[in-house]
């Protein structure tokens, strides 16, 4: 069999293979879901297609209006969609990690008076998980040490709050209502986090703009907000992406209790063997715990969660 053949026959077998599951899917069900639909259109006859995403009507950031009928505007959304729905493996488990976190970040955005969508810049930053950057920004908000340490977030070399999902939430509310009374608008609250609110009204005052849609700004930064936005269309229209989300698959939040320690433990193993778990577990759900030891200083105490 020649070359051409051998590639001929495996796209067959992958088509096939495509479609057996697809077939599957509407087997198991009386009526299959919409992302299903799609997918069985997508191998009819053998062949594989790939779909542009449709660009919303009508689209908001924290309540204020995306001008969508501008085409450069249009097209920036456009690019994000695209990304991020075909970037099945990261999207997939930001919204799996959804169902565990957003139930611990949307309390406290609340609380803090800052706009529900803000959920969504922790998963263009993270994908919801305690990511470290090249540049060394940690976390779940991606705090950098010193805008931490500004924020109110200890950190030293047992402990650092950058990876206390509450704690870091607290955090990002104080900066994002200092960026939203210091640059005028949400959308520009969430552009200076990115690139720092000093960063921004420089750019603001050179370009003579006050909008964040109006400005020319370096790529990362530039389409920062638009990627947000297309987390937020994405997880609120998942089916209409192709996502395909069952409730057991979903991560669920994690059942723990506190314990208050106002004292020196000198090894966490052996706490943690107390408390009838592992130091791996008792590591997972207090990734703010960095060394094997925790040192209490007189007066302070921590809150250290356990699995139940």
């Amino acid at each position: 069999m020649n070359a051409r053949l051998i590639v001929i026959s495996s796209i067959a077998v992958i088509s096939a293979s495509i479609s057996a599951v697809v077939l599957v899917a509407f087997a198991n069900r009386l009526k299959p879901t919409p992302a299903e639909n799609e997918a069985y259109k997508q191998v009819i006859n053998g062949e594989y297609r790939i779909f542009a995403m449709p660009l919303p009507e009508k689209i908001d950031f924290a309540g204020e209006d995306v001008p969508l009928q501008r085409a450069d505007v249009r097209e920036s959304l456009d690019r994000e969609l695209l990304v991020n729905t075909y970037w099945h493996s990261n999207t997939l488990l930001a919204i799996k990690r959804s169902y565990r976190w957003f139930p611990v970040i949307e309390p406290i955005l609340k609380a803090n008076e800052i706009p529900d969508d803000f959920k969504y810049l922790a998963v263009i930053e993270s994908s919801l998980s305690n990511a470290t950057s090249p540049a060394g920004a940690k976390g779940f908000w991606q705090f950098l040490e010193e805008t931490g340490r500004e924020y109110g977030l200890e950190i030293t070399d047992q402990v650092d709050e950058r990876y206390d999902v509450e704690k870091s939430t607290y955090a990002a509310c104080h900066y994002l209502r200092d960026a939203y009374d210091r640059c005028g608008s949400w959308a520009m609250a969430a552009a200076s986090y990115n690139m720092g609110m000093g960063g921004l009204q420089r750019q603001l005052g050179r370009q003579n703009q006050n909008s964040y849609w109006d400005l020319l700004l370096n790529e990362e930064t530039g389409r920062y907000v638009y990627r947000i936005l297309a987390m937020k269309e994405i997880f609120n229209h998942a089916d209409q992406y192709g996502f395909v989300m069952r409730p057991a698959e979903l991560y669920e939040p994690l059942a723990c209790k506190t314990l208050t320690v106002d004292a020196t433990i000198t090894n966490l193993a052996s706490f943690a063997s107390e408390q009838g778990i592992s130091y791996k577990l008792l590591k997972w759900y207090n990734p703010w715990l960095r060394e094997n030891y925790l040192k209490v200083a007189a007066g302070k105490s921590y809150q250290i969660k356990i699995p139940t």
